[in-house]
């Protein structure tokens, strides 16, 4: 068990924590979540003793071993193998067949083990240092972030692996999925202080969340309830008579703890601009063929197309081609073979790791945002960068003090600043913390456009997915359905292909009953509603504006006729022109709702598509 006690900590007039406490108790998984920079892994450096608390006390039981990934890169072995045996105990030295599972587990595979450390990239050797501690038989594991650098199959692997593991956990992590699949607790670094519940993540926001809402009808109350106390002192403080009242009323006062309103907590709060888009699809993927050595191609005859309204994921193992098919899509790599079309009145934007380094150092976040888009004035600029956190001086920062996190808002806001139709996102969650991540998913959601998206992400792709390009088993091909379809019928593997949080054995098949089905349908229904209201607000949208158009026309005829009469040149020639304008805008209102309309109808018929499936599912079983 480990005890935190009251503690404190500031950095200068930076306070983290006040009066903190806490207890990890035996077994316990413990997730522990809050905004970047509130002093989560400060958290971590005190419990491991490398910083020490500012007032309080932290108790670490005796003999009770701690394992935590050190970012300094330690290799003295020749062999990544022998590397990894370096975490064994010293009765263990021998048994490299465990440190074997868990490497491969980690995406390693028979061919890395002979490597020498050095040979390995950057993510690969983040992954060998975290090997070396899950093989280390220790009390509790120390995990912050562990699941960067992973693709999704060593995600789901982790899973399972910290499901089983016997001692206790902390663990760090933006993936909400990740997170809810693992932890039984759940800890808040919450207004300075930490609150901890048992359950995932949603259960500890919905109940902090029901708490403020009590807290702030409580203040509301009893400022009402002084006021009228303050009143009644200020009218009747000279009267002799009511003097013990008046008395009794400050002495009230005096004693009364004045509750101090909320600071609001500061979220991502955006959303993307959508361009109108004529046309169908946005882009045709034909056969594509790419590969960095001419006898190893990375994904070989692709062939997909990207509708006005679609929601794409890639998903696979890292290093098998994700993110350079995404360059392959925005020309900034040539083809073995193949062809790429972007439809002539397509608007892209795209986000990729790499673009961070892009940004000025010596740029203002307010600069890179105005370089945007020409379009973009002063007062636009001071907004997005309002929505991504950076408000009023905060602004003026420049790039080269702004962590990874905070590169990455000044990235998706310029996105924000420029209006497109077809969205390219590779990874955007990465350095992003829970909160904005949901607010990122809430953002795409809502986008009028199409969105192709790189994610490991399971709560993003179970969000957001209707079709996948699954990188597997040496290929890259389209799956035309959504992710939990995809783990159904097809999977990572010989891995169980049920949620990696699924407790059941592999051979024991879950029987749903038909309130299992109602709920499923509620679900699916309030998915629908979501996904289909945005499409149906934008054609009642375009009807009521060609409603309004006709209006506008019909008093412009009847001008026009007016001024026929009265042969007011003049007139008639600034009429026509407007005459012109105003049949033109219809025209093109005509043609977008023509489209907006094809995309709601391929939407609708393609969740009475999965309705059916789901009913047939039901009437299966």
């Amino acid at each position: 068990m480990i005890i935190v006690d009251n503690i404190s900590k500031s950095y200068g007039s930076q306070e983290l924590f006040r009066n903190a406490s806490f207890r990890l108790s035996r077994r316990e998984r413990l997730g522990l979540v809050g905004r970047n920079g509130h002093g989560k892994t400060t958290l971590f450096r005190l419990i491991l003793g490398e910083e020490e608390v500012d007032d309080g006390l932290i108790t670490v039981p005796r003999n009770y071993t701690i394992g935590h990934v050190t970012q300094k890169l330690d290799f003295t072995s020749d062999t990544v193998l022998g590397e990894g045996c370096r975490g064994l105990a010293r009765a263990e030295k021998d048994h490299f067949w465990k440190v074997e599972k868990v490497l491969f587990g980690l995406g390693f595979d028979q061919s890395d083990m002979e490597k020498h450390p050095s040979e390995l990239s950057g993510g690969f050797q983040v992954r060998l240092n975290l090997a070396k501690v899950l093989v280390r038989d220790v009390d509790l594991l120390l995990l912050d972030e562990p699941n960067n650098y992973l693709d999704i199959t060593s995600i789901r692997w982790l899973t399972r692996f910290l499901n089983d593991w016997r001692g206790e956990l902390m663990l760090i992590t933006h993936d909400r999925s990740f997170m809810d699949h693992v932890v039984t607790h759940t800890m808040g670094v919450y207004r300075k202080t930490l609150r901890k519940i048992r359950g995932d993540t949603g259960k500890l926001y919905s109940q902090l969340a029901a708490e403020e809402e009590v807290y702030e009808k409580t203040r509301i109350n009893d400022e009402k309830k002084r006021k009228k106390a303050e009143e009644f002192i200020r009218r009747f403080r000279a009267k002799a008579r009511l003097g013990n009242l008046v008395q009794s009323r400050i002495k009230t006062l005096e004693k009364q703890k004045k509750l101090e309103k909320l600071e609001k907590a500061k979220d991502l709060d955006f959303s993307f601009t959508s361009r109108p888009f004529n046309g169908k699809p946005v882009m045709q993927v034909n056969e594509i063929s790419f590969g960095y050595e001419p006898d190893r191609l990375l994904f070989s005859e692709l062939s997909f197309s990207i509708g006005p309204f679609d929601k794409i994921c890639v998903v696979g193992q890292n290093g098998k081609g994700k993110t350079t098919l995404m360059k392959a899509l925005s020309g900034r790599i040539h083809l073995v073979s193949g062809e790429v079309a972007l439809n002539p009145t397509a608007a892209v934007a795209g986000y990729e790791q790499e673009n961070v380094k892009s940004l000025r150092s010596s740029r203002t976040v307010l600069d890179e945002i105005l370089s945007a888009d020409p379009a973009v004035d002063q007062q636009k600029a001071r907004n997005i960068s309002g929505m991504m956190m950076f408000e009023g001086d905060a602004a003026l920062k420049k790039i080269r003090v702004l962590s990874g996190g905070e590169k990455s808002r000044v990235m998706l806001g310029k996105i924000i600043a420029t209006p497109v139709n077809l969205l390219l996102l590779d990874e955007p969650t990465n350095h992003l913390d829970m909160e904005s991540c949901d607010a990122l998913l809430e953002a795409i959601n809502d986008f009028e456009g199409a969105v192709l998206m790189v994610t490991h992400n399971e709560m993003l792709l179970h969000g957001l997915a209707e079709k996948l390009i699954v990188f597997q088993e040496g290929r890259a091909v389209l799956f035309d359905g959504s992710y939990q379809r995809f783990l159904e019928l097809k999977g990572w593997g010989d891995e169980k292909l049920t949620d990696p949080g699924e407790k059941d054995p592999p051979e024991v098949e879950r029987k749903r009953s038909r309130k299992d089905y109602k709920r499923l349908r509620s679900e699916f229904n309030r998915e629908r509603g979501r996904r289909l209201k945005p499409l149906e607000k934008k054609v009642d949208t375009l009807e009521s504006k060609i409603v309004g158009l006709e209006g506008e026309l019909a008093n412009l005829h009847q001008a026009m006729a007016k001024a026929a009469t009265e042969n007011d040149s003049l007139e008639i020639a600034s009429l026509s022109r407007k005459i012109f304008l105003k049949e033109r805008e219809m025209e093109e209102s005509f043609q977008l709702l023509e489209n907006v309309s094809k995309g709601y109808e391929e939407q609708k018929a393609l969740w009475e598509k999965k309705l059916n499936e789901l009913e047939k599912q039901a009437g299966g079983e």
